[in-house]
């Protein structure tokens, strides 16, 4: 399995640059980048310097995160989404990343499941058709949050089930599982083809339901059960490749960069390595 790096860990306290320089040096094989920070990065660079990078160096992208609110939008804000969409699309063909990584609305306006489900279903497949052109694929992440319309493994399995397009997956947020208590017995009950992506974090012993993003802390701190997860992982045989680190935690942001990123790959390696090969 390789071992990649999203940029949300060092969101903060390092540039793209510095990241990609700093887990190169750091011996990732992948990164995943945070579209809130291309702007930044393309005021002194282009992404012609970082296809460049990419070219010359071992790191390669992986993924392109996220699109935001995809589904049960109105007319107006599902052209934004589109357009964000195709953008985002030629700029991972041209940087070579695989994935574009999609995430639910979050509201508190109260909207059926069943309305819910046949949103993401149909925009999914709209979007799958575009990826196909550039074969990229698409994967859906579930926020462990209550107030976002897919928060559980099992509902986004759904989407992806009755979808039925091998392009079309999910993003195993250790975080986003725990958050909204999805159990292992539910991940063993789902089609391991369907995953895509594995994103590893723990996180503080909060009540379920009320954890938010900057609760994530580095592999092996928290209460996520971790060893669960992979070792179900294992026994299904799952044949993913990737695994990144993505935390959001106000004191890592504190911290210099290069110990964040070095930290990361540490407690990943001791968490990942028990159950598949790096």
């Amino acid at each position: 399995m390789k071992l990649g790096y999203n940029v949300a860990t060092t969101k903060e306290n390092a540039t793209l640059q510095q990241e990609l320089e700093l887990c190169e040096k750091h011996g990732y094989d992948f990164i995943e980048i945070q579209m809130d920070k291309l702007p930044e990065y393309l005021q002194e660079h282009s992404l012609e310097d970082m296809k460049q990078f990419f070219d010359t160096h071992q790191i390669k992208p992986l993924s392109l995160n996220a699109l935001q609110f995809f589904n049960n939008r109105n007319e107006a804000d599902y052209k934004v989404v589109l357009d964000t969409f195709k953008e985002w699309l030629e700029i991972a063909e041209y940087l070579g990343a695989q994935y574009i990584v999609a995430v639910p609305l979050v509201t508190e306006e109260k909207i059926l499941k069943a309305d819910i489900h046949k949103s993401c279903v149909n925009v999914l497949k709209q979007l799958a058709l575009m990826a196909a052109e550039y074969d990229i694929k698409l994967a859906l992440e579930f926020l462990g949050a209550p107030y976002a319309t897919v928060n559980t493994f099992n509902q986004a399995h759904a989407i992806i089930e009755e979808i039925n397009d091998p392009n079309v997956g999910i993003v195993l947020d250790f975080f986003h599982f725990h958050a909204m208590g999805s159990r292992l017995d539910d991940l063993k009950n789902g089609d391991i083809d369907n995953i895509f992506l594995l994103h590893i974090n723990d996180v503080d012993d909060y009540p379920i339901g009320i954890l938010t993003d900057e609760d994530r802390c580095f592999p092996g701190l928290g209460v996520i059960d971790i060893p669960g997860i992979l070792s179900t992982l294992k026994d299904m045989a799952f044949q993913g490749e990737y695994i990144s680190i993505e935390l959001f935690r106000p004191e890592y942001y504190q911290m210099p960069a290069e110990d964040v990123i070095k930290k990361s790959k540490e407690t990943m390696i001791e968490s990942v390595q028990p159950y598949f090969t790096l």
